[in-house]
């Protein structure tokens, strides 16, 4: 990178909806394809994205470049829930700056610590992660939301005191 990239923050709005819920259904696929049960693949359509991006849209922040949506975070209470940039703003430090601004709400939120799930193999991921801080406790099972109630998911538990 050869220069500060300027971040905006704000909360999500209906409007974005869409663009998040592609952002992150092609994201999803990045990390997810390979490393979670065949179940969870077929039950992440790019249908699904607008719903569960409509659903979490209260627990929304987007990070903005320019008037572009770069990237977006979810928390839930000490939960980063969910993490995603775009992959033309990869590399460039919307990342970092969405997970400081996610560290933040769970701080401001009453919480000293904070976590999140990160599926075994996306190792580039996981990298982020411990670059930025992060520690891994270990296996566990995230319940995944699906229609029908949560399905398992192997993932690795970080956390970080914030």
């Amino acid at each position: 990178m050869t220069g500060e990239i300027s971040v905006t923050f704000r909360r999500a709005t209906d409007s974005d909806i869409v663009p998040i819920a592609q952002l992150w259904f092609d994201g999803w696929g990045d990390g997810h394809f390979g490393n979670v049960p065949d179940e969870l693949l077929s039950l992440r359509t790019r249908e699904s994205f607008d719903v569960r991006t409509a659903e979490g849209l209260g627990s929304t922040l987007v990070a903005e470049v320019g008037a572009e949506i770069a990237g977006f975070v979810m928390v839930v209470g000490d939960e980063v829930e969910q993490v995603y940039v775009a992959s033309t703003h990869r590399g460039t430090g919307v990342a970092a700056a969405l997970l400081t601004e996610a560290e933040r709400l769970v701080r401001e939120g009453g919480h000293a610590r904070a976590w999140l799930a990160v599926v075994p193999g996306n190792a580039r991921a996981r990298r982020f992660y411990e670059r930025c801080g992060w520690r891994d406790e270990g296996l566990f099972d995230y319940p995944a939301s699906v229609e029908r109630g949560t399905l398992p998911v192997p993932c690795h538990r970080y956390v970080k005191d914030v």
